[in-house]
């Protein structure tokens, strides 16, 4: 009681001085034991001393790891960011998701996903051309449907098919994709092809080459469209015993097709097969 009748007896200055001295005091206090926090976090004895690695490393060798993310790792056992560790890792390239843990003593466990090719994807911007889009850089279609970049070379041999339309359609062409896929294997087909035009109209290309234009619509239309073709186009080819070039379905009464070596009493005039 007598200390702050004191303290309120002083004069206005001073007791303005002995604050602004308890806060730099205490200033001081708080900056040098933020140092000293630093200081420990960063000594040797809290460095990783493993850094273990699972889940899919099918794309990434130990090698390609080390040389693409561990550069970009920074900071200890106390000290490293988690979040800027897990962005080190998923720019690796195939890498799509990471997630780092740390596990005592001074082990860092890093769990992987990697990015599943299910097609090649070309982005097609309106009013392009044809040999704009031909020359167009190609990336991948993972099997979420997300596009990514990765090296081509990779994935070769696996006989992937084309994704092109506009950008953020790949996810629904890749649906699109694997919808019509059953109907063209009863054809003894693949679909090595899939093209979505600016304006929502399909067309496929078979493993033949044969082009298959299949109009506008929902996916279940689509679908059901091409099924009805592939149901039916194998009665017409075998009655002219010639392969298919070209359909189009875009035709309310039935379809029309081009067939390799036939004509018709007008030039040019595609043979008609009504649904």
């Amino acid at each position: 009681m007598n200390s702050a009748l004191a303290t309120a007896a002083l004069p206005p200055d001073v007791r303005l001085m002995n604050a602004v001295s308890a806060l730099l005091v205490a200033a001081l206090l708080g900056t040098a034991a933020w140092t000293a926090v630093r200081w420990v976090v960063r000594l040797p004895v809290f460095n990783f001393r493993a850094i273990q690695v699972e889940g899919d490393v099918t794309r990434n060798s130990v090698a390609s790891l080390r040389a693409n993310a561990l550069p970009r790792l920074h900071g200890s056992f106390l000290s490293m960011n988690l979040a800027a560790g897990r962005a080190a890792f998923e720019a690796v390239p195939w890498v799509r998701h990471a997630q780092l843990q740390r596990v005592w003593p001074m082990r860092l466990k890093v769990s992987l996903e990697e990015h599943r090719a299910a097609a090649y994807w070309e982005a097609r911007t309106d009013g392009a051309d044809a040999a704009t889009e031909a020359t167009a850089e190609r990336a991948l279609v993972n099997s979420f449907g997300e596009v990514f970049q990765a090296n081509l070379g990779d994935v070769e041999d696996e006989n992937l098919p084309v994704l092109a339309g506009p950008a953020h359609a790949a996810g629904a062409m890749l649906q699109m994709w694997r919808a019509l896929s059953p109907a063209a294997e009863k054809l003894g087909e693949g679909i090595e092809r899939l093209d979505l035009s600016g304006r929502g109209s399909w067309r496929a290309t078979l493993g033949t080459g044969a082009v298959i234009e299949l109009g506008r619509g929902s996916e279940a239309e689509v679908v059901e469209r091409f099924g009805r073709f592939a149901h039916s186009i194998t009665q017409v080819t075998a009655t002219y015993r010639s392969p298919l070039l070209s359909a189009d379905l875009r035709h309310a009464d039935g379809y029309a097709v081009r067939l390799r070596g036939v004509t018709t009493q007008t030039p040019g005039k595609p043979v008609n097969r009504k649904r």
